[in-house]
This record gives structure tokens, C-alpha cells and sequence, in this order.
């Protein structure tokens, strides 16, 4: 399956057809993360993330369940649940 984000010279691209519901998609763009997902509604959510030692880490996941984890410590790490 081709992957839903991508980037070139000219910016982001982003295909939302080819997204799964309620699934968390990531990118790096310019050190930055960028963090999308369609919700249950097909709205598209992005969040962009700028936090260098975040970026980096991502940046050095080999895999989607790692870069989640790194996403779950830190919210834990920052107490920033509801």
C-alpha cells in the first residue's frame, strides 16, 4: 500500500483517500514531525511538532509501534492527558 504522506521541494502531500480511519500518520518535513490521522467523521487532523528532541527521536524509530511509543512517554512524561 502506498504510504498516504509525502514530501518534496514544493511541501507536503497528502492523499487522505488512502488513509485509514482513526490511524496515526507521521512525516518528517524541514525538522519538523508532522502528525495526521482522519477521524471517524473523514475529517483530516494534522499536528505539527517542532520539540527537537522529539523530532530527532523520530527521526531514529525503525518502526510505527516505536514512534508511538515515543509519542505515549512523552505525554506521560509532560502530564499532558485530558
Amino acid at each position: 500500500m502506498v504510504y498516504p504522506v509525502s514530501s518534496d521541494d514544493n511541501g507536503i502531500h497528502i492523499k487522505p483517500e488512502l488513509m485509514e480511519k482513526e490511524k496515526l500518520y507521521h512525516h518528517v518535513f524541514k525538522n519538523k514531525v508532522l502528525l495526521l490521522f482522519k477521524d471517524s467523521q473523514d475529517f483530516l487532523n494534522c499536528y505539527e511538532i517542532e520539540e527537537v528532541d522529539l523530532v530527532n527521536q523520530v527521526k531514529n524509530s525503525k518502526n510505527d509501534d516505536e514512534i508511538e511509543k515515543i509519542f505515549e512517554e512523552y505525554i506521560k512524561r509532560e502530564d499532558l492527558k485530558n
